[in-house]
């Protein structure tokens, strides 16, 4: 796996978790407690690394995830914001990324879902992390789920 680029624009907490999930191989930090973000109960986590489509750097964040067949599933939400996570905008750019589940280190293949699986795979974060639908009532843009596909 290439060498980490982490973010110095990271509130302290995502630094914090990045850093112990690191640090850990997953054993503390895979497991994120939602209540923090104002869901319930407690979520899984990995961490996707894609490439700056500015810098060309790696850049590593943990990100809730689920599982949709064989395939990681991940929402560009940004809280709802206006417009796309910058990790989102990398890997269009680069859909080439590195993957961390626990200490499961990956090369995956990034792909926006869509069609008609879409809505099913959307109601099955939305039950994961329920915030995401009041993340959507947020914003005109459709937020994007990604699948991360093993290489």
């Amino acid at each position: 796996m290439k060498e980490l680029s982490i973010p110095s624009s990271l509130p302290g907490w995502i630094n914090d978790h990045l850093q112990r999930y690191l640090a850990t191989n997953g054993e503390d930090g895979y497991w994120w407690d939602a209540k923090f973000g104002g869901g319930q109960g407690m979520v899984p986590t990995l961490l996707l690394t894609t490439t700056g489509r500015k810098s060309g750097k790696p850049l590593t964040l943990p990100l809730i995830f689920g599982m949709s067949g064989s395939s990681y599933v991940v929402v560009a939400s940004k809280g709802g914001a206006p417009e796309h996570p910058s990790w989102y905008l990398n890997l269009q750019n680069n859909p080439t990324v590195q993957v961390q589940v626990k200490a499961d280190r990956f090369a995956a293949r990034a792909r926006t879902i869509q069609g008609p699986s879409r809505q099913q795979v959307w109601d099955q974060m939305v039950k994961l992390y329920g915030p995401y639908a009041d993340y959507q009532k947020k914003t005109s843009r459709e937020i994007p789920l990604v699948a991360l596909d093993r290489a």
